[in-house]
C-alpha cells in the first residue's frame, strides 16, 4: 500500500461503475508513466479532487489478477518489442473484488490508437481456452496465432479516476508482482504505473500537465512484455533491457530516499 493514499483519495468525489461504463473508451489513444511510488501522494494532491474516483461498495483501491496468453515461439511478444503496427495482447483478467473474469483482446493501431475487445470467460480446468473463448479469439487474431496458451500471470492494486467532462479515464496501478507457469517469480513493489486513456491524445488533460511539471514524461511500457522478459526466455528480451534498466533506476531511486 502507498502510504497516505487513502486519505488522498477521500478528497475526490466517488463515481460509481454504472457512470464509468461512459467513458469506457474501448477505442482511445493510451499514454503511459512509470514513477516510483512515493511520488504519486505528492501527484494526487496536486490533482486536487480534479475528477473523480470509482467506488464500489465503499471501496476506492481494487485488486487484478491477470493471465497473459501466447504461442510457444512468443509471437505477440516479439510483435511488441518490435513496434510493430496491429500487434495484439491476449489476456484473461479478473476483477478479483467482484470475482468477474473477461477474456480480452488488445490491439495497438496506427496513430497510437488501442481498440480492446472482451467477452466474460474463463480458463478451463485444463488451463485452456474453451469453445466460446476461441470462437472469440478467432474473430480478433488471425488463425495461425489461435494456438496459444498460458505464459506469465500478474497481480496489482488499482485505483481508476474519471473526468467526464474531458472525456478521460485515469489508472494507477501499484504492488506489481509476477508469476511464471513454475516458481519463478519478480515482484515490483516500488514502482507504479500511471495510464491515461482519451479518445483524442493529451491536449487539455491536467494530469499530463501535472506529470510533466513534476520531471514525469510518458514511455512505452508493457506490463506483459516486462515480466516475459524477467520470467521467461523468449527471443528479442534484449530489446526490454532499457526499461528494465529504468525498474533499477525507479528501484535505487527509491532506495536512496528511504536511507535519508
Amino acid at each position: 500500500m502507498i502510504p497516505g493514499i487513502a486519505d488522498i483519495l477521500n478528497s475526490f468525489r466517488p463515481v460509481g461503475l454504472d457512470k464509468l461504463d461512459n467513458v469506457r473508451l474501448m477505442d482511445r489513444v493510451d499514454t503511459k508513466y512509470i514513477l516510483p511510488v512515493f511520488k504519486i501522494p505528492e501527484f494526487l494532491e496536486r490533482l486536487d479532487g480534479d475528477g473523480r474516483v470509482l467506488e464500489i461498495n465503499g471501496e476506492r483501491i481494487f485488486d487484478y489478477h491477470t493471465v497473459y496468453l501466447d504461442t510457444s515461439d512468443y509471437s505477440f511478444f516479439n510483435q511488441h518489442v518490435t513496434g510493430r503496427t496491429g500487434r495484439s495482447k491476449v489476456r484473461y483478467r479478473t476483477y478479483v473484488n467482484s470475482g468477474i473474469t473477461f477474456l480480452e483482446v488488445k490491439m495497438r493501431k496506427d496513430g497510437n490508437r488501442t481498440i480492446k475487445w472482451r467477452i466474460e470467460n474463463c480458463l478451463t480446468s485444463e488451463n485452456k481456452c474453451d469453445n466460446e473463448g476461441l470462437e472469440f479469439l478467432s474473430r480478433h487474431i488471425p488463425e495461425e496465432k489461435l494456438s496459444i496458451s498460458p505464459v506469465i500471470s500478474n497481480e496489482f492494486r488499482r485505483v481508476t479516476f474519471v473526468n467526464p467532462e474531458f472525456n478521460e479515464r485515469m489508472t494507477l496501478d501499484f504492488n506489481l508482482s509476477y508469476r511464471s507457469n513454475g516458481p519463478a517469480r519478480f515482484d515490483m513493489p516500488r514502482l507504479a504505473i500511471l495510464e491515461l486513456k482519451t479518445f483524442s491524445g493529451l491536449s487539455g488533460s491536467r494530469a499530463a500537465a501535472i506529470l510533466k511539471e513534476m520531471g514525469v514524461h510518458p514511455i512505452g511500457f508493457s506490463k506483459y512484455c516486462v515480466g516475459v522478459a524477467v520470467l521467461c526466455n523468449p527471443p528479442k528480451k534484449n530489446i526490454v533491457k532499457t526499461k528494465l534498466l529504468l525498474i533499477n533506476k525507479i528501484e535505487n531511486e527509491y532506495t536512496s530516499r528511504r536511507s535519508y
